[in-house]
């Protein structure tokens, strides 16, 4: 990248357009001459901030977006970038978002305020916080969100409705306070209960398509799938790709998956990759040979067997501070760290970030030739790899997870710090390609793999994956997500 170090302008605009591009270090190299002739420019710091944060290291955007914010301190963009790298890096951070909310009260910044009280503090301290903010604002949908998943990981999923209670007694007519209410319900398995919010939901506000898209969404997730069959005829012609996966599993369960395939192959194509899970298991059924293409190919998945860092399983577990698993999640008896693991600056993290990037890195390198059709294969292999999330998971006695799938990755993984002594048979191992059994299917895993310490498994974030339960003992894991290369 060619830019007169001595114009800031240009020097500032250049790093701004290479900003998810996957050329950010060549941007940076560029702006390291231009701090040099400019060190006085905010901008130019604050711009080598966003980029240092897009490359993963969090230490050095750390330090450019302390210089942006001595630099300029009433600007909400660099109080809030300053904020937001340091809660990643795992360093105090709730003073610096309560400095960005004081010059402007925008949601994002409030929501990290939350966040960092909970890290810093504990879930109890931010769900105080947080009810008195919601008190002040009572539609705020966020913050609502935000609650219910502070409650759970405290062990307190019997409270996830109180905000919403409290909110709708000052506004019954808002129908989306209802609408994540009913969805915080679903979320939690709780369909009775969102069934009868649904009915006082149409008492107070009135008839409404979400209440019946989740009407019938509970009905067949209680059992009644051809109830729920004849409720979401209606809605056929709503194109939400979340409701066609719901329609998809009702054929599924209904012993229909040419049905199934026939709802979801049109989004195969549209950048939609929650479908892609539940057409793998309409084609084992009704086209074996596309299922072979769509997840046949061994060389998408990658077991990899690394050498652990120095001390990275104590300063995981050492993360783990809640005491029961998220709501929404695949975590059955265990706990999850919050925040992205792979972005905290302790020596321990950045020595894995950097193990399990380069083997990242060599699982792409063998994969099966690009395939514009295909959801995992069509993704171009000339950007460098970026992590989208990262997090540890810790099960104990009985704990697993449930077959799940990650929609917001292009690649996904399980690596090893920690395992049972003692298993037996396939207890503890992670399973890949086999279906949740909440859909009835007699479908055999695609491949079965022994967790071991240093052990990394990369496979496509589409494919089904689970833990098979253990009877005693400790699974301490990192998991991560490689984001689809832009």
């Amino acid at each position: 990248m060619i830019v007169d170090p001595a114009d800031a302008d240009a020097a500032y605009q250049a790093g701004m357009a290479a900003l998810g591009t996957g050329r950010e270090g060549s941007a940076l190299e560029a702006l390291d001459a231009a701090r040099a002739l400019n060190p006085g420019d905010p901008r130019l710091w604050h711009v080598s901030g966003l980029l240092q944060r897009a490359e993963g290291d969090l230490a050095s955007a750390v330090a450019s977006c302390r210089q942006a914010a001595s630099l300029w301190p009433d600007d909400f963009g660099v109080a809030h970038l300053y904020a937001r790298v340091a809660l990643e890096a795992g360093l105090p951070a709730l003073a610096l978002y309560e400095g960005a909310v004081a010059i402007e009260p925008r949601d994002t910044a409030r929501l990290g305020m939350i966040e960092a009280l909970q890290q810093e503090q504990g879930p109890a301290a931010a769900a105080v916080r947080l009810d008195s903010m919601l008190a002040a604002d009572p539609g705020w949908l966020e913050g609502h969100a935000y609650r219910v998943q502070l409650v759970c990981t405290a062990g307190e999923t019997k409270r996830i409705t109180e905000s919403f209670d409290r909110a709708l007694r000052l506004r019954p007519r808002d129908v989306f306070l209802w609408r994540e209410l009913i969805i915080s319900l679903i979320r939690a398995l709780r369909f009775g209960d969102a069934l009868e919010a649904i009915a006082r939901a149409r008492a107070a506000a009135g008839a409404h398509p979400t209440f019946d898209a989740n009407e019938a969404i509970c009905i067949d997730e209680l059992g009644d799938h051809a109830r729920a069959e004849l409720l979401f005829a209606p809605l056929a012609h709503f194109d939400e790709v979340d409701l066609i996966v719901r329609r998809a599993r009702n054929a599924l369960r209904r012993g229909r998956p040419e049905q199934a395939a026939a709802l979801l192959e049109p989004k195969l194509a549209t950048d939609a990759p929650e479908v892609t899970p539940y057409l793998s298991a309409a084609w084992r059924l009704s086209d074996p040979a596309r299922a072979a293409w769509l997840e046949g190919d061994d060389r998408l998945v990658s077991v990899l067997d690394l050498e652990l860092p120095d001390g990275l399983a104590q300063r995981a577990r050492a993360l783990h501070t809640a005491v029961a698993e998220p709501l929404h999640q695949s975590v059955r008896g265990g706990t999850q760290t919050e925040g992205h693991l792979l972005n905290r600056i302790e020596p321990e993290l950045e020595a894995a970030r950097r193990l399990l990037k380069g083997a990242v890195e060599r699982h792409i390198a063998q994969l099966p030739p690009v395939d514009p059709d295909h959801p995992t294969l069509k993704a171009r292999r000339d950007r460098p790899v970026r992590f989208s999330g990262s997090w540890s998971v810790r099960l104990t006695d009985a704990g697993h997870h449930d077959p799940h799938f990650h929609p917001e990755g292009w690649l996904s993984s399980a690596f090893y710090l920690a395992v049972p002594e003692k298993a037996q048979g396939q207890e503890g191992w992670l399973t890949l390609g086999q279906p949740h059994h909440d859909l009835g299917l007699d479908l055999p895993p695609l491949r079965s793999v022994e967790p071991k310490p240093g052990r990394l498994v990369l496979f496509p974030s589409t494919m089904w994956h689970a833990t098979l339960p253990f009877p005693a003992g400790e699974r301490l894991s990192i998991a991560f997500d490689v984001a689809q290369p832009r």
